[in-house]
């Protein structure tokens, strides 16, 4: 028995990996990079504050750019490109309060999920690394 719990626990701790989420989409290329985002700056400033987005469109973050997102409870940063849709040029979403709208297909998509009701695809997500209070990281 004491064996059996040993193995659930370990199977529990190894299982919970706040980093581990799949961004995998066969509309989206893959690339690798990191941002940093200083708060402090007039553009990012509004991050400071729950519910409020940012786009960056920095050359190289992202497919099509990325949105940064204050949850309230941390950040959550997506790509710019609709996810459901192969890249053109109305693939690009823009911000709408607390959602992300590809203009292809009027979907909106929510910025703290993701997610859009009926879709396949949620928008590609990207890691977010706190560094302090004013400085956050965006990076795949």
């Amino acid at each position: 028995m004491k064996k059996y719990i040993l193995l659930v626990l370990v199977a529990v701790f190894f299982s919970c990996d706040k980093e581990n989420f799949n961004n995998k989409n066969p509309y989206l290329p893959n690339y690798a990079f990191t941002y940093n985002i200083n708060m402090n700056l007039p553009q990012y400033n509004s991050l400071k504050f729950p519910s409020n987005a940012v786009y960056i469109n920095a050359g190289n973050t992202g497919v099509r750019g990325v949105f940064v997102f204050n949850t309230g409870s941390g950040y959550v940063a997506f790509d710019a490109a609709c996810p459901n849709q192969a890249l053109s040029s109305c693939s690009t979403m823009t911000l709408n309060g607390i959602n992300a709208i590809c203009p292809c297909d009027d979907v909106s998509y929510s910025l703290f999920s993701g997610q859009a009701s009926g879709m396949e695809y949620p928008m590609k997500q990207y890691r977010v690394e706190q560094l302090d209070d004013f400085n956050l990281r965006v990076y795949n």
